[in-house]
């Protein structure tokens, strides 16, 4: 695709990302996906703001297993919170990689931040993700903000990209348990169940987020057969009537960019007040970019108001 959309100093990242000459995702092993994902996961991110909270913990879920998470605060405060929910295609990805990211947040909303470790594929196949996601968020809503002494009453979810598709799927089960959320927040959430907007077509090679990179994180995780399910794609739920509020924010030069329109206008149309920004002349991930694209830092900035606004 042409690169005449592109902001400069956004063209200008990814030339550099493309002389550094690494590997396509897809073409990698999981393991080594995982690895080369984490090594360069905060190259382009802003520095690890210092926090007065920062604590890992793990989350019973309903298997028995223990989840591990991370927990952000500027202050040791009776703070509401924020279950935050990584991106990586459902395949990699992880706390170290979403740091950064995580303390802006705590920082601009004023708000906790919990990130989690939800289990990756091909380990653990759909719908083992969403699973973890829910049980994470219904222990934030329980026991859970008690003993981390945060207030459970003035809860939201959120996440960026695979982490925003759960974020969505979780509100609709938090509406469905009659479990009261402030805020679902959004970042470029895939919501479809065979990525085919126009923008998949458009955005289909030649930036960070390409259709072999896609193909390659849903085949791990979810088989064609149930691609149709709500969980996997939230804009098929039955109705979205009632469900949390919504701030979404997209990357103009995205594949997922039609997707998360799409989301918005639905959740309009059910009633459900959304707050939507497109950054134009960006790339999907832009937001862990703070170090070379100002796109990122204003981002950040929007989403931590939208958060402190709904959890006030």
């Amino acid at each position: 695709m042409s690169l005449d959309a592109l902001t400069p100093t956004m063209r200008d990242v990814l030339e550099r990302i493309s002389r550094a000459g690494r590997p396509p995702m897809h073409t990698l092993s999981v393991h080594e996906a995982r690895a080369s994902y984490a090594m360069g996961a905060e190259i382009l991110d802003l520095p690890r703001a210092p926090l007065a909270r920062v604590e890992d913990l793990t989350i019973p879920v309903r298997d028995g297993a223990a989840v591990s998470a991370r927990l952000y605060a500027e202050s040791r405060a009776t703070l509401p919170v924020l279950l935050y929910l990584h991106g990586g295609g459902f395949t990699i990805g992880n706390l170290e990689t979403h740091d950064s990211l995580c303390r802006q947040l705590a920082l601009k909303s004023g708000a906790a931040v919990l990130s989690l470790a939800y289990r990756l594929a091909p380990e653990h196949r759909f719908p083992v993700a969403v699973e973890d996601c829910w049980d994470a968020l219904q222990w934030l809503a329980g026991p859970g903000a008690d003993s981390l002494g945060l207030d459970g009453r003035r809860l939201a979810v959120g996440g960026d990209s695979a982490g925003g598709t759960l974020a969505a799927v979780c509100a609709l089960m938090a509406r469905d348990a009659g479990l009261r959320l402030a805020l679902q927040l959004l970042f470029y959430p895939g919501t479809t169940a065979h990525q085919d907007t126009d923008s998949h077509r458009r955005y289909a090679q030649g930036l960070l987020l390409d259709k072999p990179m896609i193909d390659w994180f849903f085949g791990r995780y979810i088989f064609l057969s149930e691609r149709k399910d709500w969980r996997f794609a939230p804009l098929l739920a039955p109705d979205h009537d009632g469900v949390a509020p919504a701030w979404i924010g997209l990357a103009e030069c995205d594949p997922l960019v039609d997707e998360g329109v799409a989301y918005g206008d639905t959740l309009r149309a059910a009633g459900v007040p959304v707050q939507l920004e497109i950054w134009r002349g960006v790339v999907h991930d832009f937001i862990k970019m703070g170090r070379a694209i100002p796109e990122a830092l204003l981002a950040h900035a929007a989403a931590g108001t939208a958060l402190k606004e709904a959890l006030r």
